[in-house]
């Protein structure tokens, strides 16, 4: 994550900022909502997200990062969620391969959830902030956008 100067040509208002952060806390509530569907906070982030289409660009910005990180973490989920399936129903045997790749996944939503508090916490107070790897890919989407 890093805080980086806006590269928005005019400072975000209260209500951008509030909805901007929104967009990060719409994941975690989504995953306390739908705890064991791994779908649920990716759903939730896409409805804001297309909520927020004709909002300013900070706004549209901020959520289509948060919409980037959530489909990350989708991705990890799903694999964890339905290799687990396949070994308590299906052929497939607990093995150290998985139980890696569970501990793994459960270290990258820690750190996405830490990532996402953090990032909704500071862009309500109007930072603009880049998480590593989505800030970069949402630009690249902005940079077309024109």
């Amino acid at each position: 994550m890093t805080e980086t100067t806006s590269p928005f040509t005019t400072p975000p208002d209260d209500h951008e900022c509030e909805k901007a952060s929104n967009g990060y806390v719409m994941s975690l509530m989504a995953i306390m909502a739908g705890l064991p569907f791994p779908v649920i906070n990716l759903i939730a982030t896409g409805i804001f997200y297309f909520g927020n289409l004709k909002s300013t660009p900070f706004v549209r910005w901020h959520c289509t990062q948060a919409l980037f990180s959530q489909a990350a973490i989708f991705g990890i989920n799903v694999t964890g969620v339905w290799w687990g399936l396949s070994i308590l129903f299906g052929p497939n045997e607990l093995t150290n391969t998985f139980i890696a790749y569970f501990i793994t996944a459960i270290l990258f939503n820690i750190a996405e959830s830490v990532a996402t508090i953090f990032t909704a916490v500071k862009v309500r107070r109007g930072i603009h902030v880049e998480l590593w790897v989505f800030g970069p890919l949402t630009h690249l989407v902005f940079s077309h956008e024109k």
